[in-house]
């Protein structure tokens, strides 16, 4: 080996560990802090930076992205006694290296321990229900004393979460039954909301049907009453026009009288005074007709057998029904009387009449005759 090369090679060795010494390259969002014999010189920004080998060193390497920090669940104690576990996430970042290396120790051992702290500090003058939903004024409170805290080292907390609230197993199962109990009644009141709803809509709509049938029942009446009167005109005109007479209006006096005696339920009837002066009215209506051509035998023999007639009813003596002898019987027999007399009354007259006009023959022969 030649001796001259030793020398240079020595050189080279010498000059590469220089430069690796010497050089340092820092990547993105990375911080590194140099030493010189022990003090803090400077620190290093992303990139190419050069250092005095043997007497600068770097002592901390720091990253200044956010980071995030979730704690262990912590015991906390409320303001009413009671022991709930509370799990916390921090957000935080570095915005000065040199503080985060030279003015805490560990900073994020330090940031949890002031979290549980504080955290306690601001539980312990709050009940469990206050504590379950200030979820949002707890994060602020923790965040404003975290922030001013650790300003000081270089940190910059960005967010305090609440993760988890624990409360114990027996506060679990009584908020259950508290959060069932009130779903029940909750529901309850829709129901009986609901039950009421559909009873007024009912009301409203029977109120509506009833006013509708009373307005229609309301027209009916006023429409028949309505006819009713053209009827009665009508018929009241129609007998003005005609004239009827006193005989017409007996006749069909006698022809309705026998309509009030029917139906089961007609158990009194009460017989009109004029009744008897009715009879005789029609009676002699159609008598006067009948004597107008009648035979003279034919009214020997009626006469024969009226008193036959007359002595029929055996318990009147013999002697005609009047209204006060029918007033006297017991009324159904009252009411069969009077209508077995009107309705005899009228087939007689009936009879009659259609006797006398049935035989204009006769009427001529006999007149013919008596003339001879």
């Amino acid at each position: 080996m030649d001796p001259l090369l030793v020398p240079i090679i020595v050189a080279a060795v010498l000059v590469v560990f220089l430069v690796i010494a010497t050089v340092r390259v820092v990547p993105q969002a990375h911080r590194y802090n140099v030493e010189r014999f022990g003090r803090y010189r400077t620190t290093l920004q992303p990139g190419l930076n050069f250092i005095v080998p043997l007497a600068d060193r770097i002592n901390t390497r720091l990253d200044i992205r956010e980071q995030v920090f979730s704690s262990q669940p912590q015991p906390v104690i409320t303001e009413d006694n009671l022991v709930v576990n509370i799990d916390t996430v921090l957000y935080f970042q570095i915005t000065d290296p040199r503080a985060a290396a030279y003015e805490v120790s560990d900073y994020v051992q330090a940031i949890d321990q002031l979290t549980v702290t504080t955290l306690r500090n601001v539980i312990g003058s709050m009940d469990l229900e206050r504590t379950l939903t200030s979820r949002e004024e707890i994060n602020s409170h923790l965040r404003s004393v975290l922030d001013e805290a650790t300003g000081k080292w270089g940190i910059r907390v960005n967010r305090v979460e609440i993760k988890a609230i624990d409360p114990p197993a027996t506060i679990k199962e009584a908020m259950e039954k508290q959060m069932r109990a009130e779903r029940d009644k909750r529901a309850a009141i829709l129901h009986a909301e609901g039950d009421r709803q559909s009873k007024i809509l009912t009301a409203e709509g029977t109120q509506q049907q009833r006013i509708l049938e009373a307005q229609g029942d309301q027209q009916a009446a006023i429409l028949r009453a309505d006819g009713e009167a053209k009827a009665v005109e009508r018929v009241f005109q129609a007998v003005h026009k005609n004239n009827a007479d006193p005989k017409v209006l007996a006749y069909k006096y006698l022809e309705t009288l026998p309509h009030l005696a029917d139906g089961d339920n007609n158990t009194f009837w009460v017989i009109p005074g004029e009744l008897t002066q009715a009879v005789r009215t029609v009676t002699e209506a159609f008598g006067d007709h009948s004597q107008m051509g009648a035979p003279a035998h034919e009214e020997a023999a009626d006469n024969e057998q009226a008193p036959e007639e007359e002595t029929g009813d055996e318990d009147l003596g013999g002697r005609e029904l009047t209204p006060a002898d029918s007033l006297a019987l017991d009324p159904e027999t009252a009411a069969a009387r009077a209508a077995e007399m009107a309705k005899a009354a009228v087939s007689d007259a009936k009879a009659d009449a259609h006797a006398a006009q049935g035989s204009p023959s006769k009427r001529t022969g006999q007149q013919g005759q008596s003339e001879e």
